[in-house]
């Protein structure tokens, strides 16, 4: 990374980093592109891979699958988003739906403002590498907290 290179390839780069010097390299590595190095990266991290990438290519078994930016993968392959929530009595209840915002406001009505427990969850990037190879147990959105 020494002399300012204008093209850098990484394979694997903060593999064994703990979480503070991985922050840093992520730092240095957003330098150098905002400085206009091109940046190639290759990881098995997805959070790394969209916390430094404009656009990724999902690889499975040598070929790639899917291409775009990370928000446009998660759209077209991730699956629904997930509403939680917590039933009178202690029952935790999940429903998957393209409409989020639908349900909530259905659910505000049923429990009349507050709803217990509420979370929603949208695919991950591991959701969708999961979903693009096979992987995925047809639960989407279970990864992303």
């Amino acid at each position: 990374m020494i002399g300012g290179p204008e093209l850098l390839l990484l394979d694997e780069p903060t593999t064994g980093f703990d979480p503070a010097a991985r922050r840093r390299f992520w730092e240095l590595i957003r330098r150098l592109s905002d400085e206009g190095t091109t940046i190639v990266l290759t990881t098995h991290y997805l959070d790394e891979a969209e916390a430094l990438s404009d656009r990724l290519a999902v690889i499975a078994a040598g070929r790639v699958v899917a291409g775009g930016t990370p928000a446009e993968l998660r759209e077209r392959h991730g699956g629904r988003a997930t509403v939680h929530w917590s039933e009178p009595g202690g029952g935790a209840r999940r429903e998957e739906t393209e409409t989020p915002t639908r349900t909530v406001a259905e659910l505000m009505r049923r429990f009349d403002g507050e709803i217990p427990g509420l979370r929603i969850s949208r695919p991950t990037l591991e959701d969708v590498y999961l979903r693009l190879t096979g992987q995925l147990d047809e639960q989407p959105g279970e990864g992303a907290r």
